[in-house]
């Protein structure tokens, strides 16, 4: 039996990355407010941000969930219950809340009872009958634990009702503690990993040491890797959608809340197409494994893993050696207004005069132009554009629409 087409659920951490994920391919989209969500160092809505996000994404047919997922503590509880208020006074409303705490599930359905609620990764949901717990207390979704196999989601699908869904984080950074709980932020700096404070101690250098005398430490190398022991490859099913699909996952996730408007753009265009040319037939997506690969690696990624799905990772998940993200293309802006042949854009990177760069189209086109004129706000036509958020109108080769992408590839810009 053919299984429904799974939603595609991108992240975005601002009203600029949210239109981003709807118009380059997301079924729904995950945001977080100002409070309350796990992600504190994002940019994060306001809730009138909020409010024309989810216009903009309903007029295209797009859902919008709201994260809430923090490890509630007693002074977050009285805040809860009036901005749980405040999303419900919505119009239109978020489609979902994303939580993890009990309490804070309990709140969200007293003060709005017909909110359909998704269950956080947060709550290590490694099993069936943690499912038809949720599901019995109102949940319509619940989020599977990062360290579950392919075969164990199986397993999961078979025991809960056919109406329950499941989510599944398909693409993006793994986390070094179990399904996000961490303590090392915390402990190091005092800022809570739990309360969105995360300040990302997994991808620190740290010295391997051993204690020969009483206070006496000498360094121990292992290997020549390197001393970056919690840092772990990003995961990526872009080549196993097959394997993800026949598993039963309702919603593909993909992480991410702090990422760029061009990794959301990229991620989520790659893995659209992916989707739909495995739906049209197999065999389409098969011929364009090679394409999808090329592509996802035009965005900032540390290596590749499958993590747990195909089993327990082995040491060959982490990465020793650094803790740098490859970078291959550079953000240049994205095309806000076109106006008599000049395209506006809000500059993310410096570019020139003369470069050579790319258009990146929702439908999958990549369209290399040369930028013949560069103009500020002003209309004053500059050689350049050094500084970050600098508004300029632009004359290209080739005609661009609203919502193209501009980027270049590292090595290819005037810097």
């Amino acid at each position: 039996m053919e299984r429904k087409k799974p939603e595609l659920l991108i992240p975005a951490n601002s009203l600029e990355v949210l239109k981003t994920a709807v118009i380059y391919g997301a079924d729904a989209v995950y945001i977080g407010g100002d409070v309350f969500s796990l992600r504190a160092k994002a940019k994060n809505f306001t809730l009138e941000e909020m409010q024309e996000g989810i216009s903009f994404a309903h007029e295209r047919g797009v859902k919008v969930y709201v994260t809430a997922n923090i490890l509630a503590h007693n002074e977050d509880l009285a805040g809860a219950e009036d901005y749980f208020g405040q999303l419900k006074g919505m119009n239109p409303a978020p489609d979902a809340l994303i939580i993890s705490d009990p309490g804070m599930f309990t709140i969200a359905k007293r003060v709005w009872p017909e909110v359909e609620i998704h269950v956080s990764t947060q709550a290590n949901n490694t099993n069936y009958e943690t499912y038809l717990f949720w599901w019995r207390l109102g949940a319509k979704r619940v989020v599977s634990a990062r360290e579950l196999s392919l075969q164990e989601i199986k397993e999961i699908r078979e025991h809960i009702p056919e109406d329950m869904e499941i989510e599944s984080f398909i693409h993006g950074a793994m986390c070094i503690s179990y399904s996000g709980r961490c303590l090392l932020s915390n402990y190091f700096t005092g800022r809570d990993a739990n309360q969105g404070a995360c300040t990302h101690p997994c991808r620190w250098k740290y010295s391997v040491v051993e204690e020969k005398r009483p206070g006496e430490y000498l360094p121990v190398y292992e290997n020549e890797r390197g001393t970056y022991i919690f840092n772990s490859k990003d995961l990526c099913m872009i080549e196993y959608l097959p394997q993800v699909i026949e598993a039963g996952i309702d919603s593909l996730k993909i992480e991410g809340r702090m990422k760029t408007a061009l990794y959301v753009a990229t991620v989520a265009r790659t893995y659209r197409k992916a989707i739909d040319d495995y739906y049209t037939d197999p065999k389409l997506y098969e011929q364009n494994l090679d394409w999808y690969r090329e592509e996802i690696r035009k965005c900032t990624y540390r290596q590749f893993t499958t993590g747990f799905y195909f089993g327990k990772p082995s040491e060959e998940t982490q990465i020793y050696d650094s803790n740098t993200y490859q970078n291959d293309y550079i953000y240049l802006g994205m095309v806000e207004e076109v106006s008599d042949g000049r395209y506006r854009i809000v500059q993310k990177n410096k570019f020139c005069k003369g470069d050579c760069i790319e258009i990146m189209r929702p439908g999958g086109e990549n369209i290399p132009v040369e930028v013949l004129e560069l103009r500020n706000e002003y209309g004053e036509e500059v050689e350049s554009a050094p500084h970050s958020k600098q508004v300029l109108w632009l004359t290209l080769s080739a005609p661009a629409r609203q919502y193209d992408i501009l980027r270049v590839r590292g090595n290819d810009s005037g810097e």
